[in-house]
């Protein structure tokens, strides 16, 4: 059997392994577009602060490594076609075009950055110091030009997961960032509440904040560029910088398997049932250009890499034969933003009333650990539960760096994910010592807080 897999990043060779893991007679050839195979571009961030200090270290296996597996690598290689009934794949390199034949495919190619409609973003690029940030190629050219130009101010469009990194990682190199959200607040992920907390760190560390406020033009003059904008009340905004980082969302990359007629959903990603099977006969596809089965919405969009690793393991078990199924996900976020950390699971309280869910959220703030034991930090924690059955529908938690947010939120994911009510995570054989947490986890006071509120507005008849 030949299974060729479309993609070099979490789904394709996720889906590759699993194959020559579970049958090492499949022959399994991997197609990539560019050279950098099974690369984190979750850590491209770090690498441009300087905290990884070499690109190479970014890979999560080297192409020795994956070629010892047994699987076939075409790097510097673009699919351009897929034959569905002749189960024949076009690809391009530098020798030209060529056909692969299959006897099952996996197509994983990923998102590519949103393109804000500003005016000038299409006349200026990498070379005048205005940069999308996507892939190892966008690094290496965001790279070259800091040393070319040693800029000292860059201005970022949009402050979501990666725009907030890229503020802290360009920070770190001695750059002053103005960051620009077009939304209320910052994370856009949270509740408004919670992203002035990131707001405020991100001002802490030196980085001019402007929310409400739309980026419209973008002009290069002379060794600088001159970035125009809208504020709130529509007041007029201006910015004369040496960078520019345009990072304001993915959208799902369908090209190659829309060409083909495949069936799209949510977002325009690809419509996938839980074994990743597409509409195409003997096509299955995952990660960033499918959809996502969430375990509270149903079908949805959720680009993440946790998710994609997932979904590439059971597309390639599938393409050869087996009948696993991707369990869904519940949408579990973390990010890093300088000395604090925000993460969410789940559903926000306008998420779940707008899927039918009677939501009651509510919000605490307990101790990390025993206020008694030095270095005590709060946890700001908000819980989202249904009113009428008391499970728990999803959380979002802001923290200090070592307050172990990101596990907390872990705790919270795996009660969602098995359906548990919010009194029910008060059960939990949670650890317990007083430098870490406290008899009661802060999770566990929080979800406490949310029954007790719950408990006092329904049950005993006060008014809703």
């Amino acid at each position: 059997m030949h299974l060729v897999v479309v993609g070099g990043s979490d789904a394709g060779i996720s889906a590759a392994l699993r194959a020559r893991e579970l049958d090492e007679t499949t022959e399994v050839t991997v197609v990539v577009a560019d050279a950098y195979p099974n690369y984190s571009i979750c850590g491209i961030p770090y690498y441009i602060s300087g905290e990884v200090t070499h690109w190479r270290n970014l890979a999560h296996r080297t192409r020795q490594d994956l070629e010892a597996t047994g699987m076939r690598l075409r790097l510097d290689t673009l699919a351009t076609e897929i034959d569905v009934s002749g189960r024949r794949l076009r690809v391009r390199d530098s020798s030209g075009q060529s056909w692969i034949g299959y006897d099952a495919l996996v197509v994983g190619t990923g998102a590519v950055p949103v393109r804000p409609p500003i005016d000038g973003l299409d006349d200026v690029g990498p070379q005048d110091g205005v940069h999308l940030l996507h892939t190892m190629g966008d690094t290496f050219a965001l790279e070259e030009s800091i040393e070319r130009t040693a800029p000292r101010r860059a201005l970022i469009v949009g402050a979501g997961y990666v725009g907030l990194e890229m503020a802290e990682g360009l920070t770190a190199r001695g750059i002053h960032v103005t960051q620009v959200e077009r939304l209320p607040e910052v994370l856009p992920t949270v509740d408004p509440e919670l992203g002035a907390l990131v707001h405020a760190e991100l001002v802490r560390h030196g980085v001019d904040v402007h929310t409400d406020t739309t980026v419209t033009r973008i002009t290069k003059r002379d060794a600088a560029l001159h970035v125009e904008g809208r504020g709130p009340d529509d007041a007029p905004a201006a910015w004369d910088v040496d960078l520019v980082l345009v990072v304001v969302g993915v959208r799902p990359d369908t090209k190659l398997l829309v060409a083909a007629s495949a069936t799209t959903g949510p977002a325009n990603a690809v419509d996938v049932s839980p074994d990743m099977r597409t509409s195409l006969d003997a096509v299955w596809a995952a990660g960033d250009c499918v959809i996502t089965h969430h375990r509270l919405l149903g079908r949805s969009y959720l680009p993440l890499g946790t998710t994609a690793h997932k979904q590439g393991r059971v597309a390639g078990e599938n393409a050869i034969g087996g009948s696993a199924r991707y369990a869904g996900s519940v949408g579990t976020q973390v990010v890093k933003v300088f000395d604090l950390v925000a993460a969410r699971t789940g559903l926000r309280d306008h998420d779940a009333s707008g899927a039918g869910y009677p939501a009651l959220t509510t919000q605490s703030t307990p101790d990390d650990h025993k206020r008694y034991y030095p270095g005590a930090e709060p946890i700001s924690i908000r819980i989202t539960g249904d009113a009428d059955t008391g499970r728990l529908l999803g959380a979002q938690l802001v923290g200090g760096l070592t307050t172990q947010t990101a596990k907390r939120v872990d705790t919270l994911s795996t009660a969602l994910f098995h359906e548990m009510t919010v009194e029910a995570v008060s059960e939990l054989d949670l650890s317990y010592t007083p430098p870490l947490g406290s008899p009661w986890d802060a999770v566990q006071m929080a979800t406490q807080d949310w029954v007790g509120h719950h408990r006092s507005t329904f049950t005993m008849g006060a008014p809703a």
